[in-house]
């Protein structure tokens, strides 16, 4: 099936609740997408991405162009069947990564020289060449590239990411289409709202890239430093400006809180590693807040991690079981924790899909806080 976005239910807050058809599959909004930087979210199968509740995970162009290339992949038969998951799959196109490498990469109109950060190798990627290599990943969503801003940082710094993230959208566009089909199905492009924590600038971004009619939109630049108060308002702003009818993606978000906010405020989409990188250190999120399973005081505590939770892991385990893994340093612990904290993310959104529809999304919001500990700023 064509890629297509519909808007199901519209809550008095602002929050509202959708449905993305690709052909891999059909995306339920609010949607959190499972980080698979590598082709892979670290520690899980895809078996254990579905029992989670997963319909959509996002992968990195950026990594899987230096490792494994994205023309082994291609030759495997694309992303879905090099990594066995026949659900819905969205490449980030690399932009932040670029950005992150500060020391080894260097910035024009034309692209991005870097070096590789596995073997220093010299490398050119282009907005043109970004959406190739996307083709050759076989995605069902792909991201043009972007210039990615710090904060803090100058107005000058900001519109100068903004021109240029509307000038490779534009080039995007011209190398092949928003909508391209291949071997059998349908992948679109999504653009890259930026203009760091200046309004101004974050509406003259949404406004150019309107104009340019892309099938879906992103807010990049945020979650890089700066306040919450921040995040939430450019956010929210740039959601209010965008077209009511095609999916709000907020890059790289976040905390559970910072879901509750963004979703408040009219977003469709998030990703972020928190969940599962976490975990992995042994911090894990529930309906309470975080807990940090390390903690001497779980030595004998024979409870589930989070007692209002209906995981695998919390019918089957105890905080002491868990405690015990981490400390014996077994495997065993970061993939039951990592499994524990995605499914919260998942389920808080399923919940918040739910109350969208009831039309009580407000009085939810309170009670989340109440219970999270955290108000509607997102602070503790």
């Amino acid at each position: 099936m064509p890629f297509s976005f519909e808007l199901t239910d519209r809550d008095p807050s602002g929050a509202r609740r959708g449905r993305i058809v690709t052909d891999h599959g059909v995306v339920e909004t609010p949607a959190f997408m499972p980080v698979g930087t590598q082709a892979t979210v670290k520690s899980l199968s895809p078996t254990d991405l579905k029992e989670a509740g997963a319909s959509i995970i996002l992968s990195n162009t950026y990594h899987l162009h230096l490792r494994p290339g994205e023309k082994l992949i291609a030759a495997a038969g694309g992303l879905h069947r090099f990594m066995s998951w026949d659900g819905a799959v969205l490449t980030d196109s690399g932009g932040y990564q670029v950005f992150s490498l500060s020391d080894l990469r260097k910035i024009a109109d034309a692209g991005v020289e870097f070096k590789s950060h596995i073997d220093g190798s010299a490398r050119f990627l282009s907005p043109e060449s970004v959406v190739d290599v996307q083709l050759d990943l076989g995605s069902d969503i792909m991201m043009v590239l972007d210039h990615c801003v710090g904060f803090p940082c100058t107005f000058e710094e900001a519109l100068l990411g903004v021109d240029r993230t509307t000038l490779w959208a534009k080039r995007s566009l011209e190398a092949g289409g928003a909508r391209i089909s291949r071997d059998g199905y349908e992948r679109v492009l999504f653009a890259i709202v930026q203009g760091s924590v200046f309004p101004e600038l974050r509406e003259k971004s949404a406004l150019e890239l309107i104009d340019l009619d892309y099938p879906g939109y992103a807010i990049g630049g945020l979650s890089v430093g700066e306040p919450k108060e921040d995040l939430y308002s450019m956010a929210g702003m740039v959601a209010g400006i965008l077209p009511e009818n095609k999916p709000r993606y907020l890059m790289g978000v976040g905390f559970p809180e910072d879901l509750v906010e963004a979703v408040a405020r009219g977003i469709d989409i998030f990703d972020c590693v928190l969940p599962t990188r976490n975990a992995r250190n042994g911090t894990v999120f529930t309906s309470r807040g975080k807990i940090i399973l390390r903690n001497a005081a779980f030595t004998a505590d024979f409870g589930p991690i989070d007692p209002e939770c209906g995981c695998y892991v919390c019918r089957n385990y105890s905080r002491a079981y868990l405690r015990h893994l981490f400390m014996a340093g077994e495997m065993l612990g970061p993939r039951l924790a990592s499994f524990h904290s995605l499914y919260f993310y998942l389920h808080l959104l399923d919940r918040m899909r739910q109350v969208i529809r009831e039309g009580d999304f407000s009085r939810w919001r309170r009670e989340f806080h109440e219970r999270y500990g955290t108000d509607l700023q997102g602070n503790i």
